[in-house]
């Protein structure tokens, strides 16, 4: 079975994320996995317009990170992002390179790997965080952040839309 180790958001070789962005959000990952009940090794089933397993692996969190990440809203948003990412590289063709501004419909641009440079991007992705929900639920997800692109389409580059639910844990790839 394939990994994803969320401190791999640290090592700076995601152009789109520092190093300490990628801590941050390995951290907040790791605390909604951890509240959740689950184990080092847990498995994240991939679904949608891709299909694969991943064993999940991160730092262990103590009481300061909990403390840290009190707010589960933003805790769900950070670190579904930051499993978004691993699987942007692991499962997608591309990788983040940079984060989009504010009411674009998306989060981040993303780049194929052959240039990394701000606006060179050729696809656009949209994440989302559920801290437990069920299949309904995470549809719904699915269908308002594939609406949510629509603001953007006139770029016609493909959208992509990951919806991760750490209950299961659980994440919804879509390409629009």
């Amino acid at each position: 079975m394939d990994e994803l180790n969320l401190d791999n958001l640290s090592n700076g070789k995601i152009p789109g994320i520092t190093q300490r962005l990628g801590g941050a959000l390995a951290e907040a990952g790791s605390v909604c996995l951890e509240s959740e009940g689950h184990t080092q090794g847990v498995q994240l089933t991939v679904r949608g317009d891709v299909n694969n397993r991943y064993s999940v692996r991160w730092h262990p969190v103590d009481d300061q990170a909990r403390r840290a990440w009190g707010d589960a809203t933003e805790a769900t948003e950070y670190g579904a992002a930051g499993i978004a990412a691993l699987l942007t590289e692991r499962a997608l063709p591309y990788t983040i390179i940079e984060r989009s501004m504010k009411d674009t419909g998306f989060d981040y641009w993303l780049g194929d790997g052959a240039s990394d440079l701000p606006m060179e991007g050729v696809a656009r992705l949209e994440v989302s965080g559920i801290r437990h929900g069920n299949d309904s639920d995470i549809r719904r997800r699915v269908k308002d952040k594939l609406k949510q692109t629509d603001r953007s389409d006139s770029v016609f580059l493909p959208a992509y839309v990951i919806v991760v639910e750490f209950g299961n844990p659980l994440a919804e790839v879509v390409e629009k």
